[in-house]
């Protein structure tokens, strides 16, 4: 996939689940946070268009608040690499209140690190 986004994304290094609101089902665990979405390893391959209403249980460290709840929309879907049975699926938070995306912001600059792909490096054996 080409990578089309301007916005800095990281891969996440804490394990966090998002669920369904109405169903409280988890929808998957993110593996990808960027400042207005992110990415799930999930066992649903859910097709591009849908709206989820989501929420995050949060960690004490993060906020006194027990969850941030938000609407998002998935964008694309592939396969995982590894993982049989496990779809990558890319979200686009469309609709979120400004203190629960501040949360999301904290989650990002705390538990989000700049994966090694994406680093960029100087190292190259061609010069």
């Amino acid at each position: 996939m080409n990578e089309k986004r301007k916005v800095d994304r990281r891969d996440l290094s804490y394990y966090l689940q998002i669920k369904d609101k109405n169903t409280k089902q988890v929808v998957g665990c993110l593996s990808d946070i960027s400042a207005g979405g992110f990415k799930l390893d999930s066992p649903q391959n859910i097709q591009p268009g849908r709206d989820f209403h989501m929420f995050i249980e949060l960690t004490p460290d993060l906020s006194s608040q027990t969850s941030i709840n938000f609407i998002a929309r998935s964008k694309w879907v592939i396969p995982d690499r590894f993982e049989f049975n496990t779809f990558n699926v890319g979200f686009e938070i469309i609709n979120i209140s400004p203190n629960d995306m501040a949360i999301f912001q904290r989650m990002f600059e705390r538990y989000g690190k700049e994966s090694a792909s994406r680093q960029k490096r100087d190292d190259y054996l061609w010069k």
